[in-house]
């Protein structure tokens, strides 16, 4: 894979498990020439900084450093992986409250020194935390972007392609609404070489096998967090892809969080996301029944910003 052009810095807020996995996948293929990491733990983010940078003789050159927010100066993007984590069988809107304030305290801190950067927030729940940020900030909403149903499309795509026997790189589908339990798979729309999926073999699907690949897509990171305690390893990689996109000006089409002004939340949905951040959302025809249950799920994300008050 090219690197990026030289000169671009990314910032990561928050050297938990996401933060630094996300920030050795930075490393790895090559997506910037600085990367400034920042925790309130310095001592873990200087053992970070120093681990990966003596890889350096096998990579890309790119300077890793611990620093705090006057550092993140001059960054293109800062990711905001601050927060506590997924507690076992604990929901994400569960996370709300303990990580609303978190968001509070870094927001303006990185806006105050890294005034020009896109904000990718990937703290859970994200779609509410990145309607945060993007308040808080009071940057263009098309800065302020969520990691979304990225992710959840990507599961969506990989069990998909387990029952056909297909890469899932060459499927097409998408998962839309809250990155969480109201999330929306949008059957009517996912194609395989432009051909949609139908009922029978072999570009076919049975309803019990729809409603599985579903339940295992929208219940991965319950499995994942019961089994390891976290999920971090495919969300790393799918904001290193966000970050690509962004750094690249690639204009590429993924589903990240965004203000869907139909409903007036963010939520996951098909963007255009280049150097500028996310445009969007694309529009989608949607079934009546995915229709109605994107309203669902809109509803439960208006019903938790009411709550915090936002």
């Amino acid at each position: 894979m090219t690197a990026n052009p030289p000169g671009h810095r990314l910032g990561v807020v928050g050297c938990g498990a996401v933060g630094s996995t996300f920030a050795y996948t930075a490393l790895i293929r090559g997506l910037a020439q600085e990367l400034v990491l920042i925790d309130t733990n310095r001592e873990k983010a200087l053992g970070d900084a120093l681990d990966m940078s003596h890889g350096a003789p096998f990579l890309p050159p790119c300077r890793v450093v611990a620093g705090d927010y006057p550092d993140l100066a001059g960054c293109q993007v800062v990711v905001i992986a601050a927060g506590v984590g997924q507690r076992p069988g604990e929901t994400r809107l569960q996370l709300l409250q303990r990580n609303a304030q978190v968001m509070a305290e870094v927001v303006p801190a990185i806006v105050r020194h890294a005034p020009d950067a896109i904000l990718l927030v990937a703290t859970n729940p994200v779609d509410i935390l990145a309607y945060q940020a993007h308040k808080i900030s009071g940057l263009p909403v098309e800065r302020v972007v969520g990691s979304g149903t990225l992710l959840d499309s990507a599961r969506f795509r990989y069990r998909i392609g387990q029952e056909l026997g297909i890469h899932p790189r060459s499927i097409h589908a998408y998962i839309i609404g809250e990155h969480g339990d109201s999330e929306v798979p949008v059957w009517s729309g996912a194609t395989v070489a432009g051909t949609r999926l139908g009922d029978r073999p072999p570009l076919g699907l049975s309803p019990e096998q729809r409603q599985a690949i579903f339940a295992e897509t929208r219940d991965a990171a319950y499995q994942i967090i019961a089994a390891k305690g976290a999920t971090y390893y495919a969300i790393a990689l799918a904001l290193a892809r966000i970050c690509e996109a962004i750094l690249g000006d690639e204009n590429s089409v993924l589903t990240v969080s965004t203000l869907v002004p139909q409903y007036g939340v963010y939520m996951g949905v098909p963007c255009v996301v280049g150097r500028h951040g996310a445009r969007g959302p694309l529009p989608l025809t949607l079934s009546p029944e995915e229709a109605q249950a994107l309203d669902r799920s809109a509803a439960i994300l208006r019903e938790t910003l009411q709550a915090l008050g936002l």
